[in-house]
């Protein structure tokens, strides 16, 4: 079998900078949408980096002849490739398509999304790396992401990937489809995002492209390394060829990070507030004697911090990305694909904090604000623990494919589509999460005080009065300090997702029709495992001698500490005041040792916590949660029909696309039941309840199923050569996450006094479904420049909304109050309509042969269901996602040298109803990410036809990640995750 490599031709400094003043027809290399593309042009370029490009202007002087491939390169020709795609697409398209191969334009697919309009990204806080996107406004879960037209996998308990399990390098293009096409897919209120991959009859011929690159954040002061490595080739006739990728890529990070719990919704009593005297016993029980003296009864509204503290989390993220194609091409007729996907992501993430844990009934001296918010209070024999924690996450993916193109006639195409994938989440024996614990307390709890500062954005709550005793200056006294818990805990899923699809396409002059159906099988399985279980997380509890514990270990050996992070200007630019300092220690090694003092079951060990724990013989090994255990199996089976022609109104060109899908899902889940038989109180830490027993446990099943109709009609108007008006309308629906749908209640154990708590999920939960409309014009006015502005509305039900109510569970009594225990319980239902309406600008201009330019978008957006921070009722509602949104980016290419800057702004939006503790009365608590803003440079030089060398500068302004909740000085989080510099060199041949 021979390879041969094509002749090739470039001209950077002339065809880049070429300008018309009207622009060309447009030529567009890629398909924005499923199933158009014959067998017989399969195997003509696809990849829109390197595609020809008649509308460039391939008869520059000095070039190759027309017959040999002209490739087009640089950021200029991506962006004219990407404005000729969203032009010639009957619905509304945004593309981005890689500069050339090997070469997109961002570092991650979540940040290169973010540059066109009504697209933002979601981050995470620990690492700073863009996780998600919402489009207009509407989150990750409401978006589908596609590889090659084709569903992924994913097993992280959602629908939608991570986006920074993407490697990004070798990317072709990516397409975001605002309304949807019906033969790709209708589940996605949002957008449908289709990755796509380079092939090898993209490229006829050998291709090589390798990329290595150092990167570094400011604080974590080490070099990761990314490297990549693409080989494509076609025998000497094109009837065969390969290609195979893999990429390296390593983040590290050190982020900063101040923290809340969460702000429940609760009662106070007035002898808790501010000038109160005399004894004080809150209480909400009419029987009991202290509800005699109104002072005592909880009557006041209002919201205090769950837990409050600080850590540094200093993060690794290595991840490899891998792909291998074949195509076989005998004919012109024929074309078979054949292609598997691999990614491993592995996280490790060490973490060290200090913790301070507040109860609502324990708080005195309290000041609400207007709102109801404890801005000042203190608390009498509040511990102090420092904590130690090592996490890693897995997710493993791999994806096989096989696709069919068959041109029967030439104008009848048959395809035939099929894959499988497999999702892992910590597979192997892989430890998801190990803590330690340890701190002061008991005796040693001091009379802390609590201040809020100001708002979210820029300061952090104040505490005063801490250390042993009170005792600021012995904060980190190693003598004092004891042991308290450690916890492991792994959550272990898989996700099988098995799909076939088949159609016919019939293209003849100005019509096609499109006709065929898909078949979807996803698997879910959950798993958790933990020393919540068996209890063995508090087998050494207590914190010792020093605080006058009934168990615990004081001191530990002092080889167990390795430092201390200092928390002196720990969040820069926000007001607030910490301690002075948390410890640096191996919560491993700290279970070593006390592993270490042998089997308390054969001998007496001090210290060991006898009286709430049995069964530990000395290793705190995980025991399987029986509540978590949940299997989801989902079937859908969807039909569709598409009709697009092409026609005049008057003289005017005219675009009409109308499709219908009809969708049909079958759910069957099974998870396994237990109650609590027992609630009883902790011997070593004044703030624990525990569960000794619990019911027999029994399998719960639920099965369902549910049928819609979703049409689709786009309309295209062109009013002149350059001046286009859009009406698009659509159904479409988003299904609710596969986490939602167990079937059981759990309760789980290590439950703290005040906060009881479980969750329960909802396997008859209903999608969300959307009426979508869409108005629009664009007006392309000169070559690589266009302006446009477009309004969308969507009426949205079915919302699932997360409601929190308190109940009884089984009788059980809550020892600490002789009463009924009350747990919060978190469990989604199908709730209200709500109506999403808003306007999306862009602007992209290239200053003719200067070879300056901007791209520039800004996203409106507004709803009939904001959020109402007087509502304390249990069912509160409003729309999630919703932020106005603006990205610039400015830019330069000319002579191989290219420079870019990026500055990506998104208002305060409400994320999530919800926070990391979820006790409160007055229902499930919000999430707000406050508005923030961000700048990225980037550059590189040419310094031939294989070479270039380029470098970038991530979140140049330290951009501050906060959220807050109901009120915006109710801090939930700040992360403070830096600055990233990057250099690297590229090759391709």
């Amino acid at each position: 079998m021979m390879w041969s490599i094509p002749a090739m031709a470039q001209d950077r400094g002339n065809l880049q900078n070429s300008t018309t003043t009207q622009p060309s027809a447009p030529q567009p290399a890629v398909p924005t949408s499923a199933n158009t593309t014959p067998a017989s042009e399969a195997g003509q370029p696809q990849d829109a980096a390197t595609a020809p490009d008649a509308s460039q202007g391939n008869t520059v002087q000095g070039s190759a002849p027309q017959s040999d491939d002209i490739i087009v390169t640089g950021l200029r020709g991506s962006l004219q490739r990407n404005l000729d795609l969203k032009r010639t697409s009957s619905g509304i398209v945004d593309v981005i398509s890689a500069e050339d191969i090997g070469k997109f334009p961002d570092s991650n697919v979540a940040a290169a999304l973010q540059r066109l309009p009504g697209v933002t990204i979601q981050r995470s806080g620990s690492r700073g790396e863009p996780t998600g996107i919402a489009v207009r406004g509407f989150g990750n879960d409401f978006n589908t992401t596609l590889y090659d037209g084709r569903r992924i996998s994913t097993a992280t308990g959602g629908r939608q990937i991570d986006f920074s399990t993407v490697g990004v390098d070798f990317i072709g293009q990516l397409s975001v489809l605002k309304t949807p096409d019906v033969t790709l897919s209708s589940s996605s209120i949002g957008a449908t995002v289709d990755i796509q991959f380079p092939k090898p009859f993209d490229h006829p011929g050998f291709r090589l492209a390798a990329s290595g690159s150092g990167s570094i954040q400011d604080r974590s002061g080490k070099i990761a390394p990314t490297a990549g490595l693409l080989i494509s080739s076609t025998n000497k006739d094109e009837t065969f060829g390969v290609l195979a990728d893999v990429i390296y890529t390593q983040r590290k990070t050190d982020t900063n990070r101040v923290y809340v719990s969460g702000w429940p919704g609760g009662n106070f009593a007035p002898c808790q507030l501010a000038g109160s005297t005399g004894a004080c016993a809150p209480t909400s029980d009419t029987a009991s004697a202290g509800y005699a003296n109104p002072n005592n009864r909880q009557n006041l509204p209002g919201w205090f911090p769950q837990q409050y503290g600080a850590e540094q989390q200093r993060v690794k993220d290595e991840r490899v990305d891998a792909r291998v194609a074949f195509q076989y091409h005998p004919t012109d007729d024929l074309m078979v694909t054949l292609d598997n996907n691999f990614s491993r992501q592995e996280i490790t993430q060490n973490n060290y904090a200090f913790g301070v844990w507040f109860n609502q009934g324990d708080l005195r001296n309290v000041t609400l604000d207007k709102n109801g918010t404890a801005v000042d209070f203190t608390q009498t024999g509040t511990p102090t623990d420092f904590t130690a924690a090592r996490n890693t996450e897995i997710l493993q993916t791999n994806q096989t494919g096989l696709n069919v193109k068959y041109d029967v006639t030439e104008n009848l195409t048959l395809e035939a589509d099929g894959s499988y994938a497999k999702s892992w989440r910590n597979p192997g024996n892989v430890i998801g999460s190990q803590n330690g614990d340890i701190g002061y307390g008991n005796a040693l709890g001091n009379v802390l005080r609590f201040t809020v500062d100001g708002k979210s954005s820029d300061a952090f709550p104040t505490i005063s009065n801490f250390g042993p005793a009170g005792d600021g200056a012995r904060w980190a006294d190693q003598s004092l300090i004891g042991s308290h818990v450690a916890v492991n805990q792994t959550q272990r899923n898989t996700d099988e997702l098995a799909q076939f699809r088949g159609n016919a396409t019939w293209k003849q002059d100005d019509l096609t029709i499109k006709a065929g159906g898909q078949y979807y099988q996803d698997t879910f399985n959950f798993r958790n495992t933990s020393t919540f279980t068996n209890n063995f997380w508090q087998a050494y509890a207590g914190y010792g001698g020093p605080s006058r514990g009934t168990s615990g270990i004081s001191p530990l050996p002092a080889n167990l500490y390795q430092g201390s992070i200092s928390l002196n200007n720990f969040i820069p630019g926000f007001n607030g005041s910490l301690p002075p300092s948390v410890f640096v220690f191996s919560p491993i090694a700290y279970q070593n040792f006390l592993s270490s003092l042998g089997n308390p079951q054969a001998q007496n060990v001090p210290g060991f916590n006898y009286a709430n724990v049995t069964g530990f013989t000395g290793a705190f090994d995980e025991a399987v949660d029986p509540g978590s255990i949940a299997r989801v199996r989902e079937r859908t089976w969807s039909l569709y029909f598409s009709v697009n022609f092409k026609t005049e109104i008057g003289s005017l060109p005219f675009t009409f696309n109308a499709g219908v899908r009809n969708e049909n899902t079958n759910l069957a889940s099974v998870g396994q039941g237990r109650l609590p038989t027992a609630l009883v109180t902790s011997t070593a830490d004044r703030t624990l309840l525990s569960i000794p027993t619990y019911t027999n446990v029994q399998d719960v099943r639920s099965n369902s199923s549910y049928s819609y109709l979703l049409p689709s009609m786009d309309a295209k108007l062109e009013l002149a050569n350059n001046l286009i008006l859009r009406f698009d309308a659509s159904r479409t629906l988003t299904r609710p996450s596969l986490n939602l749908l167990n079937p059981v209640l759990n309760v789980g154990n290590g439950q703290r006094i005040g906060a009881l708590s479980a969750s329960g999920g909802n396997p008859n939960l209903r999608p969300y479904l959307a009426d979508n409309f869409d108005v629009g014009a664009e007006w392309y006015y000169q070559r690589n420049s266009y302006l446009s502005v477009g309004f969308f509305l969507k009426n949205v039900s079915n919302f699932v909304v997360g409601g929190v109510t308190r109940q009884s569970i089984n009788g059980l009594i809550d020892p600490t109050t002789g009463t009924l225990a009350s747990f919060a319980v978190t469990q989604q239902v199908n709730g209200p309509d709500a109506t999403v309406r808003g306007i999306e600008l862009a602007w992209q201009q290239v200053f003719g042969t200067s070879g300056f330019g901007f791209q520039a978008n800004a996203t409106f957006v507004n709803t009939n269901r904001p959020y109402d921070d007087k509502n304390i009722s249990q069912t509160g509602f409003a729309v999630t996602g919703l932020a106005n949104s603006a990205n610039f980016v400015g830019f330069y290419e000319k002579n191989g040298f290219q420079f870019r800057t990026a500055l990506n702004w998104r208002d305060q939006y409400l994320l999530a109803f919800g926070q990391n503790q979820n006790t409160g009365s007055f229902g499930s608590e919000p999430t707000f990410v406050d508005q923030s803003f961000q700048v990225d440079l980037s550059t590189s030089y040419d310094i031939n036809r294989q070479f270039s060398v380029f470098a970038e500068a991530l979140n140049v302004n330290n951009n501050q990640q906060s959220t807050h909740g109901r009120y915006d000085n109710q801090l939930l989080d700040v992360f403070d995750y830096g600055r990233r510099y990057t250099a690297g060199v590229r090759f391709h041949f």
